[in-house]
């Protein structure tokens, strides 16, 4: 057997190996482009080194677009939309402040947590209603 076909399939085991190790489905794609270059050098005689490493870096291009374009999808629906944003799961809720706000900055406990919460200036034992967040500070207003 030529050393190219054996060594285009090793690649190609070694990157769904690698897959296999760490996945994230990246390395699935060029693994896909180093078998397409292994069948193509086992079946076709006569393809330089150089040819054979173009058609793999082109092909791994490709296939990796196809993946980030069709198979990735961005905006799964989700039945908790707000599952990892803490914060955000916050609004509309009735707290109490813990700390006067004072110059539009103060602090209320949110369960077992003391939360950062921008408004006008109330005093503590206010109750406030949180209305928007801004990073992990809460947006209050008087409730």
């Amino acid at each position: 057997m030529r050393w190219e076909v054996v060594g285009w399939a090793a690649l190609a085991v070694l990157l769904f190996a690698a897959e296999a190790m760490a996945p994230g489905a990246f390395m699935l794609w060029m693994g896909f482009a180093a078998t397409a270059v292994f069948l193509a050098v086992w079946a076709f005689d006569g393809f330089s080194v150089l040819a054979q490493v173009v058609l793999f870096v082109v092909l791994s291009f490709v296939s990796i677009q196809i993946y980030r374009t069709w198979f990735r999808r961005r905006d799964r629906p989700s039945d908790q939309p707000l599952l990892n944003r803490r914060a955000e799961q916050l609004i509309g809720r009735v707290v109490v402040l813990d700390q006067a706000i004072a110059n539009g900055v103060g602090r209320a406990r949110v369960d077992d947590a003391l939360w950062v919460v921008a408004g006008p200036d109330l005093p503590a034992g206010s109750r406030v209603r949180v209305v928007a967040v801004d990073g992990m500070t809460l947006k209050v207003q008087d409730a």
